[in-house]
């Protein structure tokens, strides 16, 4: 959640990075940072393209309610947030005190706002381990990927 950022209210002089502590990357922290530290944003979200395969057959109709084509268990690409940010210490003024306030929240927010919100789309190996598949699979290709 963005809730307790708000405690380093006052503390910061530069940006900062925030990131899911169920997150395993070989992402260059570096490279995000001095990205998002480049940017016109008071935030830089992390970004990554997730491919999830779908069980069935896709069917398109035309307007007659005939078939025209089938796309056999197509795979859905999708860009989601990597639980990775890069935020300006001005993104505290947008996080309210003493209550719950979601990452989903202070983006919503600052949209509403019409502020600049940048992407940094990731690359490199990236796992969200929140889920006790995730992390089965995470545990079986350690090995492989940060030996």
């Amino acid at each position: 959640t963005a809730g307790p950022i708000k405690l380093l209210d006052g503390l910061l002089r530069g940006p900062f990075l925030v990131m899911n502590g169920d997150i395993l990357t070989k992402l260059d922290f570096r490279v995000l940072y001095d990205f998002g530290a480049a940017q016109d944003a008071m935030l830089t979200v992390g970004t990554k393209i997730i491919t999830t395969p779908f069980r069935f057959g896709n069917v398109i109709v035309d307007e007659t309610n005939a078939i025209v084509h089938v796309d056999e268990k197509p795979d859905f690409k999708l860009e989601i947030l990597a639980g990775i940010y890069c935020m300006q210490p001005a993104i505290l003024d947008f996080i309210p005190p003493d209550t719950y306030f979601g990452i989903d929240m202070l983006i919503k927010n600052l949209l509403a706002q019409q502020k600049r919100i940048a992407r940094f789309l990731i690359e490199d190996y990236w796992l969200d381990i929140g889920q006790v598949e995730d992390y089965s699979q995470a545990r079986s290709l350690y090995e492989q990927n940060f030996a």
